[in-house]
């Protein structure tokens, strides 16, 4: 296949990580942003978004060959703002154009007169100084001789002369610098790629291959690029999906509970192409995805009746419970073959409960808690670990790539729980020791900046250790997890460890201070408030 050939400025369409291909533009990255090693990559700037991406030269296509083709997959609201974001582009670009080729050819004409009422010019008085010079030395024959010379030399001339009339910085124009000449600018956003493109397809990153036996999905990566202070912080992605673009199931999804996590879900199942009904018990929250395209559920009941699959996430067991076995609840509306999935982090007891009467009424029920936060639920990266029927685990494999990075079959109901309870009372003691290592090196006269710098150029850097210390030292705890779940998670791990008399003294440790975070009114504050325990 014909390699494509691109430019700077060329409207292109960019497959970007789970996302579907988007329109956008090949544009100059920020100075201060370096290009990711390895293939070939433009920087590329998305229509209707803020979102812009190194994109692999192998994940892009020209936008106007593949226009019609992605208008036909790709129904999205979002989607056809962007497209129309570009035709008001292109329309204001055309008519630029137009203006300057006007000028352009008034110029031309201008200095093409210009240059013809001077080379007439010259030639009068070569001519006269030709004549005059032959008077002078008539009969010698070197009147003869000059303008033959004259002319011979003219004739020599002539091609360099041309060549220097050619010249842009013959005409005035700055030379280029060489780092410019590296990346041609595109004569017009408008000029169709050449190549061979048809049945073009987004191919797979071969970095890390995906076995036919693994459970798992592998979605794009995060770069992290590292700030003058040592600190990390996301930059931009890296626009390789190893398992390539997504199908969206043809199920009819719905789902129930839009807080924190819910939200960034949704959003992303409906970017995916997802058919989604949604439910809230503040219907106000609603809102925003139905513009989006979503649909509207009265009740849990009626979401589960009309739909193929159901998906909740909600705050804790006692809420689980109610919406499942409450007035106009989930289990109203299951029938044989309805699948139910809760994506709550509850305890092993509760999340078996709700399968025994999901199942008795011929349902499928599976367990799903994310692992993650907000911003990773709003940018589809939440870790999801699954336990229960394994046929709705892959029946929900476009939802879970959609909302997720990488997802875990773990066996029966209540192993998800059971790991998921794990994995946060690790999260929380770790969050409590980050508030206690800052506070204690204040009280002892040591940077608490140089501190974070020095963790993070060691074995415990991560996004993680980075974002809290920051919200720590900015006072900024807007809630990313909210301080009284992670609390919730750490009492029913700790009791977990009790079932089976197995001691958890950090994690109990760590809930002690939680404790005392939220009676100093720091409940709907982010997890890292509990700094606020040790300086009160």
């Amino acid at each position: 296949m014909a390699a494509v050939s691109l430019r700077l400025g060329d409207l292109v369409w960019g497959k970007l990580g789970r996302y579907p291909p988007w329109p956008g533009k090949i544009v100059n990255p920020p100075k201060d942003l370096k290009k990711p090693r390895g293939k070939k990559c433009f920087f590329v700037k998305f229509f209707g978004t803020e979102d812009h991406a190194w994109i692999k030269v192998e994940q892009l296509k020209p936008y106007h060959t593949h226009k019609e083709e992605m208008i036909k997959i790709n129904k999205g609201k979002r989607f056809q703002q962007a497209v129309d974001a570009v035709e008001e582009f292109l329309r204001k670009t055309k008519g630029k154009d137009q203006a300057s080729s006007h000028n352009s050819n008034e110029e031309k004409n201008r200095r093409n007169s210009s240059e013809e009422r001077g080379k007439q010019s010259a030639g009068e008085e070569k001519r006269k100084a030709i004549l005059s010079e032959g008077k002078l030395k008539k009969g010698t024959g070197e009147g003869k001789k000059r303008v033959s010379s004259v002319s011979s030399e003219r004739g020599s001339k002539s091609p360099l002369k041309r060549a220097q009339d050619q010249s842009p910085r013959k005409r005035g124009r700055p030379p280029k610098d060489e780092k410019d000449l590296t990346i041609p600018e595109s004569s017009t956003v408008k000029r169709v790629m050449t190549g061979t493109v048809a049945g073009f397809k987004w191919p797979p990153s071969v970095s890390e291959p995906v076995k036919d036996s693994d459970p798992h999905f592998h979605h794009f990566l995060l770069s992290q690029t590292e700030k003058e202070t040592g600190s990390t912080s996301i930059q931009a992605a890296d626009s390789t999906a190893v398992n390539g673009s997504i199908t969206p199931t043809d199920k009819k999804i719905g789902f129930l509970g839009l807080g924190l996590m819910g939200s960034g879900i949704v959003s992303n199942l409906l970017k995916m192409g997802h058919t989604v009904t949604v439910w809230n018990r503040t219907a106000e929250k609603c809102d925003l995805f139905i513009q989006e395209g979503a649909r509207l559920g009265r009740t849990p009941a009626e979401v589960v009746s009309t739909c193929d699959i159901t998906f909740a996430c909600v705050s804790d067991p006692k809420a689980a419970k109610d919406l499942v076995l409450g007035p106009s609840g989930v289990l109203q509306g299951i029938r044989p073959g309805k699948c139910y999935v809760d994506m709550s982090t509850v305890d092993a007891d509760t999340v078996t409960e709700l399968a025994q009467v999901i199942v008795s009424r011929g349902g499928r029920f599976l367990e799903a808690p994310v692992s993650g936060n907000q911003q990773l639920s709003n940018d589809g990266m939440l870790v999801i670990l699954a336990a229960g029927d394994r046929g709705l685990y892959e029946d929900c494999s476009s939802c879970f790539q959609a909302m997720g990075k990488t997802s875990f079959f773990l066996g029966e109901v209540g192993n998800a729980a059971k790991m998921m309870l794990i994995v946060n009372m690790v999260q929380g003691s770790f969050m409590a020791t980050i508030a206690e290592g800052l506070t204690l090196a204040q009280v002892t006269g040591q940077s608490q900046q140089t501190l974070l710098d020095i963790l993070n150029q060691g074995q415990l850097a991560s996004i993680f250790l980075d974002q809290k210390c920051q919200n720590i030292l900015q006072g900024n705890f807007k809630p990313d997890f909210y301080l009284k779940y992670i609390q919730k998670d750490l009492r029913l791990a700790i009791a977990l460890g009790d079932s089976v008399n197995h001691p958890t003294p950090m994690a109990a440790a760590a809930n002690e201070v939680y404790k005392r975070a939220k009676a100093l009114d720091q409940s709907d504050n982010d997890m890292s408030a509990v700094y606020r325990a040790y300086i009160h």
